[in-house]
């Protein structure tokens, strides 16, 4: 692995998650939506969240004690120029699901569209 992966896989979540949380807000999202989205591809729910966040625990620890959602499959698309269909590590794969549920979110996509619940 390289040394650029290794740091992403072993950054905070604390970190990224108040990335994400500005990206929404400025957006016009809520905190509680952004809660929501997570939870719904980890399957934490929002106290165990936060406690992550506290905790400060690495991206790598954060999704191996996820429950990734069945339905994460169905998200597809581009980020950071890269379709996510041929994303071959299977971490990178799952921060990019958060990435791109959390730009979904940030573009005003509807909920249940972003959530994948029509399929």
């Amino acid at each position: 692995m390289t040394e650029k992966l290794e740091k992403l896989f072993n950054m905070p979540v604390s970190g990224v998650y108040q990335a994400y949380l500005k990206k929404v807000e400025r957006k016009g999202a809520s905190e509680s939506d952004l809660v929501k989205v997570i939870g719904w591809l980890t399957g934490f729910d929002s106290k165990t969240l936060k406690k992550h966040v506290k905790d400060g625990t690495s991206l790598k620890n954060f999704f191996k004690s996820a429950k990734l959602n069945p339905k994460a499959k169905l998200i597809t698309g581009t980020i950071c120029g890269v379709k996510i269909q041929e994303i071959e590590d299977p971490l990178m794969l799952k921060i990019r699901y958060l990435d791109k549920l959390v730009d979904e979110l940030a573009k005003g996509r509807p909920m249940e569209k972003i959530l994948r619940s029509e399929i």
